[in-house]
């Protein structure tokens, strides 16, 4: 029986995480508009997971948590592109207002994204082949990984905040964030699993806390932005241009 509970675990902490994304993918497609959920997240785990990846090739930890990577870079990049095809209007991409170093993650087109994501898997390769064998090296990139990832919450605690609304981020998705960080702390405490894995599972399982909080203050209202139509959109961009 207790083997067949490790394994029921082990699937549902490979497959679990990236299905969460599956109903905030569906909403942003049916509603064809993306405000509300922070870009920023599929940034995170995207680099987070790809980076864990180089960490499994020098620590090789649980066959499924490598997996979960695996699925969770396919379900973000798929995600990603449902973002940009449906960006909100006064997006910093239509406003030409973005205010990050080289526009940074808030590009006009998916190829950009996925330019980025080649030459970041590529320095990442080179950085693994030189320093792979170095201990040192390997825990560190643990901890850049599991730390990075950590911070996903964080840019959709941000973007709440700043709408004061809750709107666009699915009830799902929030579920998903608790629930799963919840079983994956508690999945991590009893597995034999490195440190950085428990500790960074502490600190995201925080942030979800906040955004439940976030979730009984704001509602999920739409906020104004939403509720202007084409014309105020014009003149939107009139101004900022």
């Amino acid at each position: 029986m207790a083997g067949w509970l490790s394994i029921v675990a082990s699937v549902g902490m490979a497959v679990g995480p990236p299905l969460v994304y599956a109903d905030q993918a569906y909403s942003i497609v049916k509603k064809q508009d993306s405000t509300g959920f922070s870009r920023d997240v599929c940034a995170i785990l995207l680099l987070a997971n790809i980076t864990r990846c180089f960490f499994w090739l020098g620590s090789r930890f649980e066959m499924a948590l490598l997996v979960q990577s695996l699925l969770m870079i396919l379900a973000q990049l798929v995600l990603l592109y449902i973002c940009i095809r449906f960006r909100p209007k006064l997006s910093p991409e239509n406003l030409g207002v973005s205010i990050r170093p080289l526009s940074f993650w808030q590009w006009s087109n998916y190829t950009q994204y996925l330019e980025f994501l080649v030459a970041f898997v590529l320095c990442q390769a080179i950085l693994f082949l030189i320093l792979g064998r170095s201990s040192t090296y390997v825990s560190a990139l643990g901890f850049v990984a599991l730390g990075l990832e950590s911070t996903l919450p964080i840019p959709q605690l941000i973007s709440n905040y700043k709408q004061r609304s809750l709107y666009g981020f699915r009830m799902s998705t929030l579920v998903g964030w608790f629930g799963g960080d919840a079983f994956k702390t508690v999945y991590f405490f009893l597995q034999e699993l490195p440190l950085q894995f428990k500790v960074c599972a502490i600190f995201q399982l925080s942030i979800d806390c906040a955004i439940v909080i976030q979730r009984l203050m704001y509602g999920n209202a739409p906020p104004p932005t939403v509720l202007m139509d084409d014309d105020d959109v014009e003149q939107a961009l009139a101004l900022e241009e």
